[in-house]
């Protein structure tokens, strides 16, 4: 049987996934979609990793539903904006951002805005003419993910 008491649980909350999975932050890329981007985004800037994938991300969930929302609410519950966008700007690793130019679920904005923030971006993938869910349908974008991975993450 497996006890933790709080001090376990403290300790735990403050190690580092390297420390706990003994997975060494360079082999370790971090990839999100859609709604996933959020914690990806958390994650990436909090924790070190070899990179970050950002697969249709999302700027807030109020902007999401309401495109012309100018702040962040209290009551987002993906409040990427204020946040995330402060955040991907501490992702110390390379981020590469995928984004369909017509989703019509997150507007390709949100992945421009994201873009603009990156402290260390790769060059962008943006899918002339995929959507939502079909991004990954096109050529590109397997073409994209191997020579960001086997190419450039090598060289960098």
């Amino acid at each position: 049987m497996i006890t933790t008491n709080n001090a376990d649980m403290q300790l735990t909350a403050t190690m580092q996934p390297h420390e706990l999975y003994g997975i060494r932050p360079e082999n370790v890329i971090i990839y999100g979609q859609s709604i996933g981007t959020v914690p990806s985004v958390d994650l990436a800037a909090r924790y070190e990793s070899a990179a970050v994938i950002l697969h249709s991300p999302l700027t807030s969930g109020m902007r999401v539903a309401f495109p012309d929302t100018k702040k962040t609410y209290c009551f987002d519950a993906f409040p990427n904006d204020e946040h995330d966008i402060d955040k991907i700007s501490k992702i110390t690793s390379p981020v590469l951002i995928i984004h369909g130019t017509e989703d019509e679920v997150i507007d390709f904005s949100h992945g421009l805005a994201l873009f603009e923030r990156c402290q260390r971006p790769v060059e962008p993938l943006w899918v002339e003419g995929a959507g939502h869910n079909d991004v990954e349908l096109y050529g590109q974008y397997l073409e994209r993910l191997k020579q960001f991975v086997s190419q450039e993450l090598v060289n960098l």
